[in-house]
């Protein structure tokens, strides 16, 4: 073929996309792109819509930091209920301590220890010579008692064969139902919470704390074991020898009555 043929042939192959078998050819992978790229910015745009009518609420689970909740505990081994337990002397102690009186005050100072850290684990831990686990359990000066032991001569249920119990409620409504707990550790406790632990008989139902810590924690909650009465300040006034105090108190003047009598 002559090279201007040639020429032209290949000009008009280049003019027209190509010959015969290549036009013949869908460009099926240029069409699937394009169908990706459609659906992934519908996507994007149904998506961003959805996210704009639906905000995301970023909710902290409670007790966050610089909450101040309180929760009422009693202990008991082998039939004795055991006294409260003394005043903690770390007032600092993981965010959670004890005045003394039954009543755990629970104010978290660090993520560490608030939200779902905020168990009776982490009050135990922060307690000196304190046990309980779901296995074991020791009263400060006490011997630790493990599932499985028998109770120890001296206490109502002498010789008989102990376990752990821990019972929960989540308020001091009379009317809350008691939970049993099986792990003490991981019990997250509650605002105004009660709890009733120790080493008893299996079968053995831990009551609620007594009265006078479930006052105890209804008064620390309101705040009223922090409200103090302040009298009224008196000032005194020292005058020296020679000087001369002016009272400030008014005067009165009584008018003089004159009375006429008639003869």
């Amino acid at each position: 073929m002559p090279r201007n043929s040639t020429g032209k042939w290949v000009a008009r192959a280049a003019a027209t996309g190509g010959g015969r078998t290549y036009r013949g050819q869908r460009p099926v992978n240029w069409y699937a792109g394009l169908i990706v790229i459609i659906i992934l910015g519908l996507s994007s745009v149904l998506f961003a819509r959805y996210e704009y009518q639906h905000p995301k609420k970023s909710a902290s689970v409670a007790p966050t930091v610089g909450t101040h909740w309180f929760a009422g505990i009693t202990l008991d081994q082998c039939g004795t209920v055991l006294p409260t337990l003394p005043a903690s002397s770390d007032t600092k102690a993981l965010g959670m301590t004890t005045t003394g009186n039954g009543v755990i005050d629970i104010s978290p100072t660090t993520s560490s220890e608030a939200g779902v850290h905020a168990t009776l684990g982490q009050f135990t831990a922060g307690y000196p010579q304190m046990v309980l686990t779901s296995s074991a359990f020791e009263y400060p000066s006490k011997k630790l008692l493990t599932s499985g032991e028998k109770c120890p001569k001296g206490t109502p249920d002498a010789g008989k064969v102990g376990h752990v119990e821990v019972a929960y409620w989540s308020n001091t409504d009379p009317e809350t139902k008691r939970v049993s707990v099986a792990d003490p550790i991981g019990l997250k406790l509650g605002s105004n919470s009660l709890v009733s632990a120790g080493f008893v008989p299996k079968g053995t139902t831990l009551p609620r704390p007594p009265q006078t810590t479930i006052t105890g924690v209804l008064v620390a909650s309101s705040g009223a074991s922090t409200t103090t009465t302040t009298a009224p300040a008196t000032s005194t006034t020292t005058t020296p020898a020679g000087s001369t105090t002016t009272s400030s108190t008014p005067s009165t003047t009584t008018p003089k009555t004159t009375t006429s009598t008639t003869q």
